[in-house]
């Protein structure tokens, strides 16, 4: 399809907790999605997005975000309806932006775009894991990330798409649209003692410049302003050669 995706797994042995944690998690997509924009170009045009990956990708079935679940078993029913209908072989078939792995007692995240900078990605990989350790332990005080409209958090998704880290998204606990920089402090704050346990608050503390200097696509655009599409290859050569 000449599109990838970052993945990222966070081990989840309960198969009910890791449909619990999804739910909840799908409200921070957006989120990350904004901090990995890195594909504006599609046959080397400007699309206007920052991440066209997931326009070229939502042309398929079974992507976006997932529906509210209420048990591993709900989500049983619904792979095994598609199996027995023909649909799908199993449930690797399922590409949602967020998934119980059907390989691994994992929740993966698969709404990111392919970070050009490895500590880009460690960033996100960071946020990952404390956010699920932060739900968690929420869970743990009989506590919960409230539950919001899919509808919703895909306004929030569209946006990230298009503008990136550089633009706003809905606060929706606020109701009004919010400067990404200021979401990602808020994040930071948040997950902070996560980070701390999981010794990953170096990487998560990177979000800032992400938020600050933007993302590839930034990157991507102003080299083709300069030099055109050899540019931005040779530009993406060099990032992914960093160490």
């Amino acid at each position: 399809m000449l599109i990838g995706g970052m993945h990222i797994h966070i081990a989840v042995e309960d198969d009910d907790l890791r449909i619990d944690l999804m739910n909840q998690v799908a409200y921070f997509l957006p989120h990350f999605l904004a901090l990995s924009c890195s594909s504006p170009f599609w046959e080397g045009a400007d699309t206007g997005l920052a991440s066209y990956r997931l326009t070229v990708f939502d042309a398929l079935p079974r992507t976006g975000l997932p529906d509210f679940l209420g048990s591993h078993a709900e989500y049983r029913r619904f792979v095994e309806h598609l199996v027995r209908a023909g649909c799908i072989e199993d449930a690797t078939k399922i590409w949602w932006d967020v998934r119980p792995s059907d390989k691994f007692p994992t929740l993966e995240s698969r709404v990111t775009d392919v970070c050009a900078r490895a500590e880009d990605a460690a960033a996100i990989a960071a946020l990952y894991q404390s956010l699920v350790a932060y739900l968690f332990r929420l869970k743990s005080r009989n506590q919960r990330w409230r539950i919001y409209p899919r509808t919703m958090i895909m306004e929030n998704r569209w946006r990230a798409a298009r503008y990136g880290a550089r633009g706003k998204l809905v606060d929706h606990g606020r109701s009004e649209l919010t400067q990404f920089g200021s979401l990602v402090e808020e994040l930071i704050e948040m997950v902070g003692p996560e980070a701390e346990t999981l010794n990953c608050k170096a990487e998560l503390m990177h979000l800032r410049k992400i938020a600050r200097d933007g993302t590839s696509a930034e990157r991507q655009r102003a080299a083709y302003a300069d030099g055109g599409t050899t540019a931005v290859v040779d530009q993406l050569i060099a990032e992914f050669g960093e160490v």
